[in-house]
């Protein structure tokens, strides 16, 4: 498999304009034989603040458990906008993704990242593949990612739909959060993610959603902050997304902490709706 190295981090918009042009994915059946790496990064810490800000985790040096998947982002969209990849990178929908975090990171520690795609396969709705992120330490591994991305189109409605989430927790809600129509922007400029569907209800009606919904790595992010500091630690994490959130918004936190096991069941649902569900995750 060969790998393509890159000098820096890639800004998302060039990206993003790059994969809004007309015949944008090959159509084929296989995955490039190609990984994206980058050697020796450091995180900016006024940057690693303002995420923890924004998505409800303490300050620390420590990165937060979704943070290696938010540097790592850009390769993902470097590969998957790349020649050869099969499917169209605009339109592709999140719908699940799984992190392990092996040892506590710190914003100081370089960090050598590969991006690689897996597991093209039919589902009942399309498409779907897997991009896998593996986070380094000086060769130790320390995180690793995979997040599954649906291409919509002709499925099969007899492809495995693979680990089906658990019932989202009910009863009363820990805490309600009400979510600014602007909360796409300001995450966006932070995680650098700037798809259209999240800047304003103008560029997401362009895109077929009535107004700007909120990034799913966000809702994922806040739901673990509000978990607590040990999702910082050794620990996976598994998250199904549902129903997108359209902003503004007031939403359910919802969490089922298994006894005696240290696992933990939690969602997202809508506030005014509670049988609209945004997402279901386990932590263990």
């Amino acid at each position: 498999m060969a790998d393509t190295t890159l000098k820096s981090i890639p800004a998302l918009g060039p990206i993003y304009a790059k994969a809004a042009l007309p015949g944008k994915g090959s159509g084929g059946s296989e995955l490039p034989e190609r990984r994206v790496r980058i050697v020796g990064h450091t995180v900016d810490r006024q940057d690693l603040l303002e995420y923890q800000r924004i998505c409800g985790f303490n300050n620390s040096d420590v990165l937060p458990h979704t943070y290696p998947h938010v540097v790592g982002f850009p390769l993902q969209m470097t590969l998957m906008s790349g020649k050869g990849f099969p499917l169209p990178l605009m339109g592709l929908v999140h719908v699940e993704n799984v992190i392990t975090v092996h040892r506590e990171i710190r914003f100081d520690e370089e960090l050598d990242i590969t991006v690689s795609a897996e597991n093209l396969r039919p589902h009942p709705k399309g498409k779907v593949v897997d991009l896998v992120t593996e986070v380094e330490v000086a060769g130790e591994r320390v995180w690793e990612g995979r997040s599954t991305y649906l291409a919509r189109g002709r499925g099969d409605d007899e492809a495995d739909r693979g680990e089906q989430p658990p019932a989202i927790p009910t009863g009363h809600a820990a805490a309600k959060w009400s979510l600014p129509g602007d909360l796409g922007r300001t995450y966006g400029l932070v995680s650098g993610d700037i798809n259209p569907i999240h800047m304003s209800a103008v560029t997401a009606k362009a895109m077929g959603f009535p107004k700007a919904i909120a990034h799913g790595m966000w809702t994922y992010a806040r739901v673990l902050g509000a978990i607590g500091p040990r999702t910082s630690g050794p620990c996976t994490s598994h998250v199904w997304f549902k129903k997108p959130v359209l902003l503004p918004a007031k939403v359910d936190f919802v969490i089922d902490t298994q006894d005696g096991e240290g696992s933990v069941v939690a969602g997202l649902r809508n506030s005014r709706k509670p049988a609209t569900e945004h997402l279901v995750l386990t932590l263990s």
